[in-house]
């Protein structure tokens, strides 16, 4: 009984400890969302790539036991522990080499303006943005050209330096595309698939000459990824807290983190005045304001955190309707009709549906 056990042991010992211990380690990495089906297909490539820490050709087997019997003995007279070393020693990741694309000044520039209109580069320090930077590759497009397929796995993500794109996806395995949103220049995409580790959730197409910079995916893991996923954390906390956009899919929301912005107000500063032309819609993360008209002594609507406001100029093109205070110290988020507009579809009968709620001031 205790000759099988030990057998056991040292199988587990040579065969799966190493494999489970590698698998942890990029689970823990990567923290993907479904991750069984991100384990299937970790193990999936390990395999078609044969990799020789793991499983050994037969004729190799026995001098790999060897190797692992004498580690352990060494380790063993040490005093250290097995997983500690042997598997520590399997577990090592290779120093990060970021490749280095030659580009002109005008290149650079132009990557560098474009990046920083993204959440995921904004946290960067400055030598990992020139990091990024020098791995960015220029790629064009022509109208027509799939830059990436709703399905496939992500390899890169991308930022539009000139030229529209436009994304598509078909719901519910429907045989129809759906229309999803324009890409114009210093927007990025792609970033999703990489942050999350699952397929690419929309097909995006160019629609004019493109030109892009793609960033890959090494490159993205070892500099990018642990900052990029901290903000998004936060963000999708924040974005969680509005009604609003509670129904959005989640790449939906990482298309927000994008062109939101970040105010702060004290008690009592207002943020729109009645009567003035709104470019801009907020998002309440945390205080309270209320709207007031003038000629009316009493406050006609009070906001809370979670709430939205600002969004009848956009629906109904007219001026402020109201004056809107704050009652407490704010944290908003907002971002203008431009940016709003672009990714409203999911929104847009939710926000009519709403605007009855203003009923004792609209015109």
């Amino acid at each position: 009984m205790n000759e099988k056990k030990e057998n056991i042991q040292e199988y587990m010992k040579q065969f799966v400890q190493p494999v489970y211990d590698e698998l942890l380690k990029q689970i823990l990495t990567d923290r993907p969302r479904n991750v069984i089906d991100w384990s299937i297909r970790w193990l999936q490539k390990l395999q078609s790539t044969q990799q020789n820490q793991i499983y050994q050709s037969e004729e190799e087997e026995d001098d790999e036991v060897e190797v692992l019997a004498n580690k352990k003995n060494q380790i063993q007279n040490s005093g250290a522990g097995v997983s500690e070393e042997v598997y520590g020693e399997f577990n090592k990741k290779e120093d990060f080499k970021p490749r280095f694309i030659e580009k002109t000044k005008d290149q650079v520039d132009r990557i560098r303006k474009k990046i920083l209109n993204s959440f995921i580069f904004q946290a960067l320090d400055e030598k990992n943005l020139e990091t990024v930077i020098d791995a960015m590759e220029e790629k064009k497009f022509q109208p027509g050209d799939f830059v990436i397929r709703q399905g496939d796995d992500g390899n890169e993500l991308y930022v539009i330096d000139e030229g529209e794109l436009e994304s598509t996806k078909k719901i519910n395995n429907q045989d129809k595309e759906t229309f999803l949103k324009k890409y114009i220049p210093g927007e990025s995409f792609g970033e999703f698939a990489l942050l999350d580790n699952v397929p690419h959730v929309a097909t995006i197409k160019a629609i004019e000459p493109v030109i892009v910079f793609a960033l890959d995916r090494a490159t993205f893991n070892n500099i990018v990824k642990d900052t990029a996923i901290r903000k998004k954390e936060k963000m999708e906390q924040i974005l969680n807290k509005i009604e609003l956009l509670k129904s959005l899919e989640p790449y939906e929301k990482l298309e927000f983190c994008n062109v939101l912005k970040e105010v702060k107000y004290i008690r009592g500063d207002k943020i729109i005045h009645q009567g003035e032309q709104g470019d801009t819609i907020y998002f309440i993360a945390e205080g309270e304001l209320e709207a007031s008209k003038d000629g009316q002594s009493e406050k006609v609507y009070a906001y809370k955190s979670g709430d939205y406001f600002g969004e009848l100029a956009l629906l109904k093109n007219t001026p402020r309707q109201a004056t809107i205070i704050a009652t407490t110290d704010c944290t908003l988020y907002y971002c203008d009709f431009k940016s709003f507009n672009r990714m409203m579809d999911p929104l847009e009968q939710i926000l009519k549906r709403n605007v009855e709620r203003y009923q004792n001031y609209i015109k």
